[in-house]
């Protein structure tokens, strides 16, 4: 079972995987199965606009990270924010190298177009937990890019959405411990899904991927 140690945090990005589907999740965080497909591909190029290792810029009264290394101890995830905007304010927090005080906001940069489900928000608010936890500042609101609308979501980061961030990855670390892949759940999202060649969901209904795998080597 991962333990308390850092090395042992899980990917804070998994948290949309989870969301999505806990069986895509479980083969691409513990069976380290992955295929690309254009979303994936065309995902990845936008987060390299976004990702420029660790960089900051200054804007007037506020000040632009990039690639901002982000780990939460109470939820035992670690990531990376695509951009934390800091915004000066009299009720903001202290930042190492800047004068004044800032309000953080995290800002994550998604390929689409704004979903159905809840995954993106989860991300997010998952994000926001971990900048309240290194800062010791409380991150009310947050944003979502959406590249295919080019526009930018306003979240309001409310006190239940944390609640079920932590719950989230409480259900996350539960799965992890135990190395449980769940079965599968089949539906409209498995058509657009970038492991539904791996994930075999009429073959794999009881079966995970590994132990499939590892039968037919031992046949």
């Amino acid at each position: 079972m991962a333990g308390k140690d850092e090395d042992d945090y899980l990917m804070l990005s998994g948290i949309q995987h989870f969301q999505f589907c806990k069986r895509q999740w479980a083969l691409i965080h513990m069976e380290q199965q992955w295929e690309e497909n254009v979303r994936t591909i065309e995902g990845e190029h936008l987060h390299k606009r976004a990702d420029q290792p660790f960089t900051r810029e200054k804007r007037g009264d506020k000040l632009i990270v990039r690639a901002m290394p982000v780990q939460s101890a109470s939820l035992r995830l670690s990531g990376v924010c695509d951009v934390v905007e800091f915004v000066r304010d009299d009720r903001g927090v202290s930042i190492h190298g800047a004068e004044g005080t800032y309000l953080a906001y995290p800002v994550e940069y998604k390929r689409g177009r704004p979903k159905r489900g809840d995954e993106d928000v989860a991300q997010l608010t998952a994000q926001a937990i971990c900048l309240e936890e290194m800062l010791l500042c409380e991150v009310d609101t947050g944003y979502l890019f959406y590249n295919e609308i080019k526009h930018r979501v306003e979240v309001p980061l409310t006190a239940e959405l944390k609640r079920e961030a932590r719950r989230i990855a409480a259900e996350m670390q539960d799965y992890y411990g135990r190395l449980h892949t769940p079965k599968v759940k089949t539906g409209a999202h498995c058509r657009s899904c970038s492991l539904q060649h791996v994930c075999m969901p009429e073959l794999m209904s009881k079966r995970s991927v590994r132990s499939y795998v590892e039968g037919g080597i031992r046949e």
